[in-house]
């Protein structure tokens, strides 16, 4: 099967956590994040361009430190017009973006971009509550694999 995010060839990195059982790549996690996904995760701003077409619109920063917290690795940051960060995943030589398929046709260069930290990010009340309940969502559908 193919997938549209970019990365997914090499996406082969493995699980540093038990806690989330039958996650064992990032390919698999795409999969059951793509089954829950909503417009509550969604980051504010963009929640009322999100949809089940769209379903990785502003689900970046709470995503990738998610698939961080399974496979290690870091989080960087694409800088954005308006100043924001896309984030993505870097883990040994492996890089994936879960969520670029928000960008469409667009190219993001991947390359030389400043690393980004969850205290930052999760300074937002908002940002570390959607998060968490990502989290929570993931957990429950791991009960299930």
């Amino acid at each position: 099967m193919g997938y549209n995010f970019y990365g997914w060839e090499n996406a082969d990195v493995k699980a540093k956590s038990e806690l989330y059982h039958g996650i064992e790549n990032p390919r698999k996690l795409y999969d059951v994040l793509s089954e829950i996904w909503c417009a509550d995760t969604c980051a504010p701003r963009m929640r009322n361009n999100w949809s089940k077409d769209n379903k990785t619109l502003g689900q970046c920063s709470i995503t990738a430190f998610l698939a961080q917290d399974i496979f290690g690795g870091k989080v960087y940051g694409v800088l954005r017009e308006g100043g924001n960060f896309h984030c993505y995943n870097v883990v040994g030589d492996c890089v994936f973006d879960l969520t670029s398929e928000q960008f469409g046709d667009e190219v993001l260069s991947y390359e030389g971009n400043p690393e980004q930290f969850r205290d930052v990010h999760f300074a937002k009340e908002e940002k570390r509550l959607r998060y968490e309940h990502l989290r929570e969502m993931l957990l429950e559908m791991c009960k299930k694999l």
